[in-house]
């Protein structure tokens, strides 16, 4: 399978790269993002909660930003930076996590603001978007993506241009490697961020030490990741239900009774739709 057939068909839209751009085009009044999504198929729940939050944010309604917590991060930034006093709703396991709630963050740096929530890059990636020049050296994987994200959309604007989309790299780099253990190659694969861990560990390319080493937010997405993944591993191997509500844990479980023909049984399939709601049809492709 090549990537070009599973690029177009099955991979979703970047959607850390697309939030980051409604959030610019947001907080600098444009409406390029509605247009955008409103012509899209297959728009993750992250997105589907950023077409929502756009077409409310000029609005006094309440923001719902469904289960995103980078959305609700971000905006809620947005609203302390520029004095909006916005409400949101929040939906899913994002209620369960523990966010920061202070409004003074927004005077601290984002060295200073990498330190809070777990070490999350959702606020300093915030006040990066909110217009803070700083650019830290070796910063972590999604405030890079934030950084380039920032110099896409500035010089696109500087050309009379609309941004351009992308596809999730990440998905598509996982995607291949199965595509290759499904037919029983020997693949590599190197976990670059945080939400390679699921699936890295759940086929050998990482363990949980170096995984909380490397990245200890895990223990702050949808799940305990950390936790979950070696949870519901052991529960696929004893063939127990599949009781994550959490969609990379899903995912990387489902692709691994894929690959070693044994049946799993999710009780939460729709849990994918928050990142890659191709993924059933994805996995059905035969080998």
């Amino acid at each position: 399978m090549n990537n070009i057939y599973i690029n177009k068909k099955y991979i979703p839209l970047d959607k850390s790269w697309i939030i980051r751009m409604g959030i610019l085009d947001i907080v600098n009044e444009y409406d390029d993002i509605q247009k955008f999504l409103a012509t899209q198929e297959h728009l993750s729940d992250d997105l589907i909660a950023l077409k929502r939050t756009a077409e409310m944010w000029k609005s006094n309604q309440t923001i719902d930003v469904g289960e995103s917590g980078t959305l609700y991060r971000l905006l809620k930034f947005a609203s302390w930076k520029l004095n909006l006093n916005k409400t949101f709703i929040i939906r899913g396991t994002l209620a369960d996590r523990a966010i920061c709630d202070n409004p003074d963050i927004i005077h601290l740096s984002q060295t200073e603001l990498l330190k809070l929530d777990n070490g999350t890059s959702q606020w300093a990636s915030a006040r990066a978007l909110l217009g803070d020049s700083e650019r830290l050296p070796n910063p972590p994987f999604k405030l890079q993506v934030t950084y380039d994200a920032i110099d896409h959309w500035k010089i696109e604007r500087f050309r009379g241009n609309v941004w351009l989309p992308r596809y999730d790299k990440t998905i598509l780099a996982q995607a291949e490697t199965y595509t290759q253990l499904l037919s029983g190659k020997k693949a590599e694969f190197i976990p670059e961020q945080a939400e390679d861990f699921c699936f890295a560990y759940t086929f050998g390319y990482i363990n949980a030490e170096e995984g909380e080493k490397r990245w200890p937010a895990l223990h702050s997405h949808e799940s305990d990741r950390i936790i979950e993944i070696q949870n519901m591993l052991k529960y696929a191997q004893e063939s127990k239900d599949i009781t994550s509500r959490d969609h990379r844990v899903v995912q990387a479980i489902a692709m691994w009774g894929k690959i070693n023909n044994k049946k799993v049984n999710i009780l939460y399939p729709d849990a994918v739709n928050k990142s890659w709601p191709q993924f059933w049809d994805f996995l059905h492709i035969k080998k």
